[in-house]
């Protein structure tokens, strides 16, 4: 692959950190007046040494560590994805090996301080609030998923920071935070994928009050640990009587060295992430926050996360994957000229780039909705504020509303469009495209897993149009949030147009009796609206040459939105009328 730091070669994510993100905002809201400065000061406590005392050195603190994380990743971690996924995994004796060099290269992500990205400073943790670490994860993913998911699991320990009781968190945070222990969730299991309310793994209270957990889970991703480095396994097990659905169910801390792994599944892609079945007998467990709520707050509560992870992943391999085959068409000579030069190549990796910065887009405005409600939740908790009256507090439900529609929207949208852009990728290699010889081989077979990882394209679909349909709605929250957006600049006549659109599909979608069938049109129109918004109003903020590529591509993306968005909405009045839509392009 492509050796570079892999946070400054990137053109548009440096955009995005020096001009696009208001900063200022996400700052505001995360280091709450730099208290974490204030407590060094204060206590000489090693944990907040590096923590920023104004925003410009908060700016340069989150710099620092994504160019850290940058060089790491493209001149290490990018140049053995392709052998370590030759090599995979083994299973023996019950114990999962990694490759030599994954281990090598895990040992320095973490002695160069940077494995507990997701955590606060209280905790051990680097201290970034979402947007950041979402950009690191970016990065790093770019590289090579299957080691992002090794770093990833160990910030599982964030579930335990925000939801677990003090005796909990000061059980397993250091550990976690000192890489002592990685993290692992287990939610699934060999009968019940996504349907978690009916999951049977059970956990039984003890005398001394302390729980055994029997039964196994399958699809858990490092459920194995890492070498020598055992997982604390975030668990959903029934305490409720069998039948008694989501509310039976309740989320405990178990020790990765009281499981056993049964085996590991054998994978298309992701060859050097461990995809466990992993089995339960008599294992103690410590529980998460209270029982009866281990779906519905802790479990669930994680969904924002997790589905805004997997749309960077989506933007990640898209990145790889046009940068691949831009350089490949830039160097290979056909019919007596680059392949560059040949139209149909540079449509495709025209599109590469003008979908990659509409995804981008959408992926940063989901990640800032989760800070400007999640920091603000918690400071009000720590300050004695009682969960109900967080609940009502209208900023958070503002912005946590729209997080709950866009991290959907956002993972359905990336994770499809990633396919298709890995997709062209390998077309556009050619031969040596189907072939292992070039990376993008491996990064198409990755990519593949985004549209079902953490709920398929098809829930995120059902999870975004139930907002989409009352948002849009005259007091609707997804109306006024567009409308405000498009009052922060001049929208396109085209932009208009789609806005209109979306008006009528909703308005048709309301009336059709089959609605479940129709709804991925309603979400696709959604996205590409608020996607092409959002580019537009980053065209707005730049000047000179940066101004006039992003108008071109924002331009290109538009009209392309248009063509679709029409044939979804005929679509739409087609069932409405229960008219074939070919009488009606007749009418």
């Amino acid at each position: 692959m492509i050796k570079n730091n892999y946070f400054t070669d990137n053109e548009d994510l440096m955009l995005h950190f020096d001009t696009l993100i208001d900063f200022q905002e996400i700052i505001n809201e995360y280091e709450q007046d730099f208290r974490d400065a204030k407590k060094y000061e204060e206590t000489s406590d090693e944990r907040y040494a590096m923590a920023p005392h104004d925003e410009e050195a908060a700016r340069e603190y989150y710099r620092e560590v994504l160019t850290n994380v940058g060089d790491i990743a493209g001149n290490h971690v990018a140049q053995n994805a392709g052998t370590m996924d030759k090599i995979g995994l083994k299973l023996e004796d019950g114990k999962v090996i990694f490759p030599d060099k994954m281990n090598e290269l895990w040992e320095m992500f973490k002695n160069a301080g940077l494995m507990p990205y997701m955590l606060r400073r209280e905790s051990g943790g680097l201290g970034l609030p979402v947007i950041v670490y979402n950009m690191l994860q970016e990065v790093l993913s770019r590289a090579d998923i299957s080691f992002l998911m090794s770093t990833a699991v160990l910030n599982l320990a964030e579930t335990i920071e925000k939801f677990a009781s003090h005796e909990v968190k000061e059980k397993w945070l250091p550990k976690m935070a000192n890489s002592e222990y990685t993290g692992a969730m287990a939610l699934t299991e060999p009968n019940f994928g996504s349907d978690l309310s009916s999951v049977n793994t059970r956990a039984t209270k003890q005398a001394d009050g302390t729980y055994l957990i029997n039964g196994t889970k399958r699809f858990i991703t490092h459920g194995c640990g890492m070498t020598g480095i055992p997982a604390v396994i975030l668990t959903l097990a029934r305490t409720g009587e069998p039948g008694s659905g989501a509310r039976g169910l309740s989320f405990f801390a178990v020790d990765g060295s009281k499981v056993q792994t049964a085996g590991i599944e054998h994978k298309m892609g992701l060859k050097c992430s461990p995809t466990c079945e992993i089995v339960y007998e008599d294992s103690p467990a410590d529980l998460i926050g209270e029982e009866g709520y281990g779906l519905t707050r802790y479990a669930m509560g994680m969904m924002n996360g997790a589905r805004l992870a997997v749309g960077t992943l989506g933007i990640a391999v898209s990145t790889a994957t046009f940068e691949e085959s831009k350089k490949y068409a830039n160097e290979r000579e056909q019919f007596g000229k680059l392949i560059k030069d040949i139209p149909a190549v540079k449509k495709m990796l025209d599109r590469m780039e003008r979908e990659i910065v509409a995804m981008r887009c959408l992926n940063m405005e989901a990640a800032r909705m989760i800070d400007l409600y999640l920091w603000r939740m918690e400071r009000l908790a720590e300050e004695g504020v009682s969960d109900r009256d967080i609940r009502k507090d209208e900023t958070i439900k503002y912005w946590d509303k729209l997080a709950t529609l866009f991290t959907p929207l956002n993972k359905y949208y990336c994770s499809e469009m990633s396919n298709v852009l890995t997709y062209d990728g390998i077309q556009i290699h050619g031969g040596v495209g189907y072939t292992e010889e070039f990376d993008v081989a491996r990064i198409y077979r990755d990519a593949r897993i985004l549209t079902i990882y953490e709920g398929t394209t098809q829930l995120q679909i059902v999870a975004a149009i139930g907002g989409i349909v009352a948002g849009m709605t005259a007091k609707g929250q997804l109306r006024m949030y567009l409308d405000k957006l498009m009052q922060e600049f001049t929208p396109s006549a085209i932009s208009q147009k789609l806005y209109k659109i979306l008006e009528k599909a909703v308005n048709s979608y309301k009336e059709i009796e089959n609605k479940d069938y129709f709804a991925s049109e309603v979400v696709e129109i959604t996205a590409r609206l608020v996607s092409g918004l959002l580019l537009e109003k980053t065209t707005a903020k730049v000047n000179g040459e940066a101004k006039t590529n992003r108008a071109r591509l924002s331009n290109d993306y538009n009209i392309e939105s248009l063509a679709i968005c029409q044939a979804d909405l005929i679509r739409l009045e087609s069932a409405k009328r229960k008219q074939p839509a070919l009488d009606m392009i007749s009418a």
